[in-house]
């Protein structure tokens, strides 16, 4: 089993910095807070109109073509249309599949948000929230979603597997990140509470999310777990007979490897590539089938500045507005790293690209060098990324 893939990010799971527009007239800065903002109605046209035209038919053709054969879509808890004010996804998420069936290609389901959220980023839904962990109605509710999209697309020939929960987060990589200063709270009363997840939480939710999965979905498909953040902390885990195509997903990302020190050079994260994340998913690889379900070509050398950990124009960092390198000299270094780190991925049992598009503006919007290289689509075009036609 290997896997070449690119996550439909933004589409059905909102990201402001990857469609700024989205968000216009308001000050919210994740999905939470934005109907709250808009009137009904505007509310719901924007969202409509943005699921039908940033994802369509012709996006899984080019996808197919870039050399791809599987896309990681992250949904939210809400994708049934059950919890107001939000609107359900489901039908997208039909479409999607007879897309990525009539064009080849396999589609893991990525349940991207819990309620409250399960990290405390602006991905996870409320950014500076993260309790839902201590809500055992909202922990059920989540495993009732998981269980529904397995009866529903559990035996469809184009699921390559479901994804339990993206990025829980503990305490080591709260504190690094810095968490709350980095996603402040909009409303610092609903924030009350939050705090990481804890391991001991994380590992029973998974094995209960399994047995849900399951009683839906044959043994052939993947059921897919989150690394936590802590990849080599899962060797004595789901090794039983009992769980079958369990597969680990780890994130990582250049920019998080610069803030453990990596040098901001081509030398120095080809380096750090081969010393770490190819040699933990090697050392993993005997445990688990392990994908890199998200990382990109994005590093501060590229952009010209140190971007403390990729903190954008959106966390109050002061943006790069005049390109300091060549186009040469950007595609030697994207070059060397899309190189580098696609034989990390190789190690384990594949990857999946963040992300496949990005509607921000980098040319116009002034603080935005070198985030296009987020952009799958950009990168091939620009011949940063490999394709094998």
């Amino acid at each position: 089993m290997k896997v070449k893939g690119v996550n439909l990010g933004n589409w059905l799971v909102l990201e402001k910095w990857m469609s700024p527009s989205l968000f216009e007239g308001t000050t919210a800065e994740d999905e939470y807070y934005l109907p709250t903002q808009l009137s009904r109605e505007v509310y719901e046209a924007r969202i409509k109109i943005h699921r039908s035209e940033y994802i369509t038919e012709r996006d899984f053709t080019r996808i197919k073509s870039m050399g791809m054969d599987a896309v990681r879509i992250p949904v939210p808890y809400f994708i049934f249309g059950d919890r107001e004010p939000f609107i359900g996804c489901i039908e997208e998420l039909d479409k999607a599949f007879c897309w990525a069936e009539k064009y080849g290609l396999q589609i893991l389901i990525d349940l991207h948000t819990a309620p409250d959220s399960q990290n405390g980023f602006d991905n996870g839904g409320i950014s500076g929230v993260c309790k839902w962990s201590q809500q055992p109605d909202e922990v059920e509710f989540e495993l009732t979603v998981l269980e529904r999209l397995a009866e529903r697309y559990g035996k469809r020939e184009g699921l390559w597997g479901i994804e339990v929960l993206n990025e829980p987060v503990l305490e080591d990589m709260w504190e690094s990140m810095k968490v709350t200063e980095r996603y402040p709270a909009a409303d610092p009363e609903k924030a009350k509470g939050t705090k990481p997840n804890t391991m001991e939480f994380v590992r029973d939710f998974y094995l209960r999310a399994y047995d849900r999965i399951r009683k839906h979905m044959p043994k052939e498909k993947y059921v897919v777990i989150h690394d936590a953040f802590k990849l080599k902390a899962w060797k004595d885990f789901m090794q039983e007979e009992k769980y079958k195509n369990v597969v680990l997903d780890t994130h990582q990302y250049l920019m998080m490897a610069e803030l453990q020190g990596c040098p901001q050079t081509v030398e120095g994260y080809v380096n750090y590539i081969e010393e770490n994340f190819e040699k933990d998913i090697q050392e993993m690889s005997q445990y688990f089938p392990v994908i890199c379900g998200e990382w990109c070509l994005f590093n501060s050398l590229a952009v010209g500045r140190d971007t403390k950990g990729g903190q954008t124009v959106l966390n109050g960092q002061e943006g790069v507005s005049e390109e300091s390198l060549t186009p040469e000299q950007k595609r030697e270094i994207y070059q060397a790293l899309a190189k580098a780190q696609l034989k990390a991925w190789d190690a384990g049992s594949g990857y999946f690209y963040w992300s496949y598009k990005l509607l921000t503006d980098t040319v116009n919007t002034p603080g935005w060098v070198g985030w296009d290289s987020w952009d799958l689509g950009r990168c091939v075009d620009f011949g940063w990324f490999p394709t094998e036609r």
